[in-house]
């Protein structure tokens, strides 16, 4: 930890060391003599009570479980969230630096931020805003730009890398403690608002992950099945940290740290707490989810429990020390369904292909609440960009892992990701990636410009040299390859029964007043205004019967929507239907259900 002018620990049971820590520094003021001095549990609780906090998640999934970890600790302090910055004591930003239009998005949102608390500052506040809200930016932007960001938006008031999640309530405590003091002593005060792992995180080879407070935000989270997506009955669970690969176009080795496996104990009892909350479907999450590798008894507290360890090992690979006792991913999968068998469905997400084992396809294949959905990208399909990018295989490799998991579970969908235009990327190359995506026919594919990514490898390597009008034509290209693709696969699926984990009410047959969204994928979802006369029709009592359009996703994560006229359709939400496929789409199923 880095060495701050006054440090705290909170613990949950304070006769216990190694409860859940909260560290950082209070500003100079604060420093009162011990005899006037309240507690620092007691003090961090007393801003709490009183403080509002609008909070915005952008990025991949691993994001949104900070967000809700985060969001549960605070809650537990004593913060309110609000639906809306406007009004709110503090305004925080979950940050992505992995594609460029998440950060374009952050950036927009500084900017109209500090206007608005220029104008707080200046007596000209709009109505409803408060004239001195804490601005804080978290995650992974926080991380990669460091102090800079600070001196670029000068209004930001608090920053917390991915990894010092943990220090977030005593930062925020005090940001709100010094928007009194004056400028000079503000500015004294700004090194107490900044929580970053710089490099310290790749400092130690020890395997005990040391000092890993933010392990407690993980077994201290409080779920709220309220505040939970597809009524609660879904959540994700993170059982590894950060990433060893350092692909040359991304940022998340320098972002999140270096990987870090939770014990699998851990793990299956927060599985367990989730599913006595009643959620019925766990996704595993992680960098490189299929590097998870646990050795027992090489990293244990005072206090005989284990810790996070350090990773380094992927599956297959033995050390000296691993010769103990350990968990490799398919002994963490076959546990989580065997010991929580109220799960009705386990996935996971991402797998790296190089080092996913035949052990894990045969766990999956003998467990039949284990989804047949693989995400494995392949971001190229020519051996020499797939070098330049340093992903550490080739096609045919790629090919190999396909075939084997076809060969194990017959019925699995599998999607990818690709980067076109990568520096140096040819007519030819693009020509290959297009031959690849032909050959393995993913369900649906995630495709991607090459934008140059401020701190990664390939910014400082490479050239740009790929025009953007050759990105964009080849974007589509590939987009439309496998569109073509998508159709083909999913009309495979016409006529079949399938279990549909019900999502969302996607929309209401015959309205006039709808809003849009876009699902993953691309897929169009449809729903009623609220407050409209005709969904006040029919969510009170009435005669009327409408039907209404849902959506969910089978095991294998294709999309599906269907029709009900069920009076209650919200009840649908959360739970696993039947439904037989009597249409298809690029990106969709159409179903109808098949009634017991």
């Amino acid at each position: 930890m880095k060495d701050l002018p006054l440090s705290i620990a909170i613990h949950d049971d304070p006769t216990r060391a190694g409860g859940l820590g909260f560290l950082g520094s209070a500003p100079a003021e604060s420093r009162e003599s011990a005899n006037e001095r309240t507690s620092g549990t007691d003090r961090i609780q007393a801003g709490g009570a009183s403080r509002t906090v609008y909070l915005e998640t952008f990025g991949c999934q691993m994001n949104e479980l900070d967000s809700e970890l985060v969001r549960g600790h605070l809650a537990a302090l004593g913060y309110r969230f609000v639906p809306h910055a406007e009004g709110a004591d503090v305004v925080l930003y979950n940050t992505c630096s992995v594609r460029e239009q998440a950060e374009q998005k952050v950036w927009s949102r500084l900017g109209i931020m500090g206007k608005r608390k220029q104008a707080g500052a200046a007596g000209t506040a709009e109505s409803g805003w408060s004239s001195g809200f804490v601005l804080g930016v978290i995650g992974c932007m926080a991380e990669r730009e460091g102090p800079t960001m600070m001196r670029r938006f000068p209004h930001v008031d608090l920053m917390c890398g991915p990894g010092e999640l943990d220090k977030l309530p005593m930062l925020i405590d005090n940001a709100c403690r010094t928007r009194a003091l004056d400028s000079l002593e503000r500015a004294e005060a700004r090194a107490a608002s900044i929580a970053l792992q710089g490099n310290n995180h790749r400092r130690s080879s020890t395997l005990a992950a040391a000092s890993d407070n933010l392990e407690m935000l993980d077994l201290s989270r409080a779920f709220d099945p309220d505040r939970a997506e597809h009524a609660g009955r879904s959540a994700y669970v993170r059982i590894t940290r950060g990433c060893n690969k350092f692909c040359t176009y991304c940022v998340v080795p320098f972002t999140r740290g270096a990987e870090v496996h939770r014990p699998p104990q851990a793990i299956i009892d927060e599985c367990r707490r989730l599913a006595d909350a009643g959620v019925i479907e766990i996704t595993l999450l992680g960098q490189t989810v299929n590097h998870y590798h646990y050795v027992h008894g090489a990293a244990v507290g005072a206090d005989g429990m284990e810790l996070p360890q350090v990773g380094g090992r992927a599956n297959g690979q033995r050390s000296a020390v691993s010769a103990q006792r350990s968990t490799s991913f398919a002994d963490l999968l076959r546990r989580i369904h065997d010991e929580v068998p109220t799960i009705e469905r386990l996935r996971f997400v991402t797998s790296y292909p190089r080092d996913f084992g035949d052990d894990v396809l045969a766990v999956m294949r003998d467990s039949p609440r284990i989804c047949r959905y693989l995400h494995v990208p392949a971001q190229s399909g020519s051996n020499r960009i797939l070098r330049m990018m340093n992903r550490g295989y080739s096609v045919q490799e790629y090919l190999d892992f396909i075939e084997r998991a076809r060969a194990f579970l017959p019925d699995v969908c599998i999607a990818g990701d690709f980067i076109v235009g990568f520096p140096t990327e040819t007519d030819d190359d693009f020509a290959q990636t297009c031959e690849l995506l032909e050959r393995v026919r993913l369900k649906n594919s995630f495709i991607f410009k090459y934008s140059p990514r401020p701190g990664t490898t390939a910014i400082e390597r490479f050239e740009d040299d790929v025009p953007d009008d050759v990105k964009r034509r080849r974007n589509n290209a590939l987009l439309a390859l496998q569109g073509r693709i998508s159709a083909e696969v999913h009309r495979e699926w016409e006529g079949r029964e399938v279990d549909v984990f019900v999502e969302r009410i996607s929309r209401t047959s015959g309205s006039s007043d709808r809003r849009t969204s876009r699902a993953p994928h691309g897929v169009e979802l449809r729903w009623e205004r609220k407050g409209t006369a005709r969904s006040m029709r029919a969510s009170h009592a009435s005669a009327e019967v409408q039907e209404v359009q849902l959506s969910g996703r089978t095991s294998g994560d294709l999309i599906v929507v269907f029709s009900s006229t069920d009076q209650n359709p919200e009840g649908l939400v959360g739970r696993i239907v039947r439904a037989r496929v009597v249409g298809s789409a690029p990106l969709i199923l159409r179903g109808e259900v098949i009634h017991k």
